[in-house]
């Protein structure tokens, strides 16, 4: 168990008839042979039945160009209509990613993930015959800066996108949300805020479970793993809709299995300055921890009670964790003592058609790729499969506009090939909702901490419980956000 390694480490420290008269007869017959005769002539002197010919011949042109045409469509273009960010070359697709703030590490990754989906894709002819052209924009996890990255992706030209593949964080995609559906324009956030499903999802696209039903999930689990009947919880918390929502989900859970919260650090994770939180959660002594946090102020805080004598287990919404954390003075502590929680199936942690197809291409197209950051590879390559049969759906409808994308998202059911539960976005939130995590266990001994790692498999986490849903999450009747931010 955990608790045994950190003894042994103490001292070092995520799809349709009237009758005639027999002259009359006669005359009829008469005129008729006349007519034939008349008729044959014409034929010689003009060469037979021309007018015939050329209306057969008019006919097979016609085919012959219908068959053309199909052709065109069969081998060229897929016919769609177009309004923004399309057209019959090409179809623009956004990100606002946040490749220079607190993130950045796990989110450059990403990026680098879609690129290189995207270009497989372009190189067997795109979709529907169109390239598929990628428009990235750092927002340095500013909301300000995600405005104005959305200003631009919006615009309402070819020089606009269809749709935004990546809006990294929970504030800076809810500050788009209603712009987005008054736009005609989807996004994907990076991102799992339990709003995207209810009050806030109009357009918003959220792939995998939510940061609430994560935390139902990781306390049931942590309680599972300490082997006490009723251990005490403490939760620890960014404010806003990333880390209140995880603290609430985690709430749920102490409320259902009848824990006790003996530190309620929910929204005290702010400024640089974590004496006081780490000084609470020593004092409380809690059995499990449950935080929701950037993987710098983890280190920090997990590390700072560690050393403090605090011998609790931990978890955390994903991305608390980051495998950087393994290069530090704090590794020996989450081997002892975290079990990283996620939201997909990480880098080489399973044999399914969707891993084996991933690893080979990241590896193959990305050599020198930062494989110390690959489990990222797989929130990107499977981003990257929910844009493409979006975009394949809107284009067999024949409509590529805005409007006809945000259609065809509401339409399909994504597979996405084991690297995470199939999902569809129809019908009642409590119906559609994924429920499942992953968990991992950190083990130091196993991993490669330094950067490139060139190979799969060596992140330092093996798995604990894969697609696991616990009785809390299976039994929660999803009807609106866990939290609602008063702004």
């Amino acid at each position: 168990m955990k608790r045994m390694r950190w003894l042994a480490l103490i001292a070092i420290f995520s799809l349709f008839a009237v009758a005639c008269s027999a002259a009359e007869e006669a005359a009829e017959t008469a005129t008729a042979a006349a007519e034939d005769v008349a008729d044959e002539v014409e034929d010689i002197v003009d060469g037979g039945d021309d007018e015939e010919a050329m209306e057969d011949d008019e006919e097979a042109v016609e085919d012959d160009e219908e068959a053309m045409e199909d052709e065109d469509d069969a081998g060229g273009v897929a016919p769609a209509t177009t309004d923004f960010g399309a057209n019959d070359e090409a179809i623009r697709v956004g990100l606002s990613a946040d490749l220079s703030g607190p993130f950045a590490g796990l989110t450059s990754v990403i990026v680098q993930a879609q690129e290189a989906y995207f270009d497989r894709v372009n190189e067997n002819g795109g979709i529907g015959g169109r390239q598929i052209e990628l428009v990235t924009l750092d927002n340095e996890y500013q909301v300000p800066t995600q405005l104005d990255n959305y200003a631009t992706l919006a615009e309402e030209s070819e020089d606009g996108v269809v749709m935004i593949s990546q809006s990294t964080g929970s504030p800076h995609t809810t500050a788009i949300a209603e712009d987005l559906a008054n736009d005609d324009l989807i996004a994907i956030p990076l991102s799992w805020y339990s709003g995207w499903a209810t009050e806030l999802g109009t357009n918003v696209f959220e792939l995998y479970t939510n940061y609430c039903f994560e935390g139902m999930n990781g306390v049931e689990f942590l309680v599972e793993q300490s082997g006490i009947d009723s251990p005490t919880l403490a939760i620890v918390s960014r404010p806003g809709e990333y880390g209140q929502d995880g603290a609430a989900g985690a709430r749920i859970a102490a409320e259902a299995l009848g824990l006790e919260i003996v530190a309620d650090l929910e929204g005290a994770i702010a400024g640089e300055d974590f004496t006081p939180v780490i000084t609470d959660l020593v004092a409380a002594q809690p059995d499990i921890v449950w935080i929701t946090s950037a993987p710098g102020e983890l280190a920090q805080i997990l590390g700072g009670a560690a050393a403090n004598g605090l011998q609790a287990l931990w978890s955390g919404n994903s991305p608390s964790y980051n495998v950087a954390l393994l290069d530090t003075a704090v590794a020996p502590a989450l081997d002892a003592f975290y079990f990283h929680s996620s939201y997909a199936a990480l880098w080489g942690s399973n044999d399914s058609p969707g891993m084996q197809d991933m690893v080979a291409e990241i590896t193959a197209r990305i050599p020198d790729g930062n494989y110390a950051q690959a489990d990222s590879y797989v929130l990107g390559w499977t981003e990257a499969i929910f844009t493409e049969a979006v975009l394949q759906q809107a284009t067999d409808n024949g409509d590529l506009t805005r409007a006809g994308v945000v259609a065809a998202a509401n339409q399909v059911e994504v597979d996405f090939q084991g690297l995470a539960p199939s999902q569809t976005w129809q019908g009642d939130p409590n119906d559609f909702a994924v429920r499942a995590s992953f968990i991992y266990d950190v083990v130091l001994a196993d991993a490669t901490v330094t950067a490139p790692i060139t190979g799969p498999g060596s992140s330092g986490l093996t798995v604990a419980r894969d697609n696991f849903i616990g009785d809390v999450a299976a039994g929660f009747e999803f009807t609106e956000a866990c939290f609602l931010s008063e702004g």
